[in-house]
């Protein structure tokens, strides 16, 4: 896992092509006008999912990890705070999706590392990384989040 500013990510992460394409696409002018929804960058391989919605208060976050993609979590406005811990200490609720490419689980309090994202940064999340986004970085405010998924090479 990894955080940093979008401005400093070129120097934090070995670029592969796909991750260049990801970079390239989140430092768009347009980003705002951007509609919710799935937005093509390079067919399967790499993709943009535009979000809009208010982040959550909860004591009992829900976690989740991808075996076929990389995400790189994008905090376009607003803020958040998404949960980290490695996918060996989430304890499997729902099981792996294939086709979806997502299982779910969650985490012991105490067992995971709260990361505090405001826009302009992201956080660089591997297959081995169980993350639980979308929480309130205090009270509920808006946020729009741009997800790219990156497939592993």
């Amino acid at each position: 896992m990894i955080v940093a500013d979008l401005n400093h990510i070129d120097h934090r992460v070995l670029m592969t092509p796909s991750l260049r394409k990801a970079f390239d696409f989140l430092r768009r002018r347009d980003l705002p006008a951007l509609p919710d929804g799935k937005m093509d960058i390079d067919g399967d391989s790499v993709f943009a999912l535009v979000q809009r919605y208010e982040a959550v208060r909860t004591e009992a976050p829900t976690f989740e990890y991808h075996r076929k993609d990389i995400d790189v979590q994008f905090i376009a406005s607003g803020e958040e705070v998404v949960g980290w811990a490695t996918s060996e200490t989430m304890k499997i609720t729902e099981a792996y999706d294939e086709q979806k490419d997502i299982c779910f689980g969650t985490v012991a309090a105490g067992k995971w590392t709260p990361v505090r994202l405001e826009a302009g940064q992201l956080m660089v999340l591997w297959p081995e990384d169980a993350h639980a986004p979308k929480l309130a970085a205090g009270e509920p405010l808006p946020v729009m989040k741009i997800v790219v998924k990156v497939a592993v090479d």
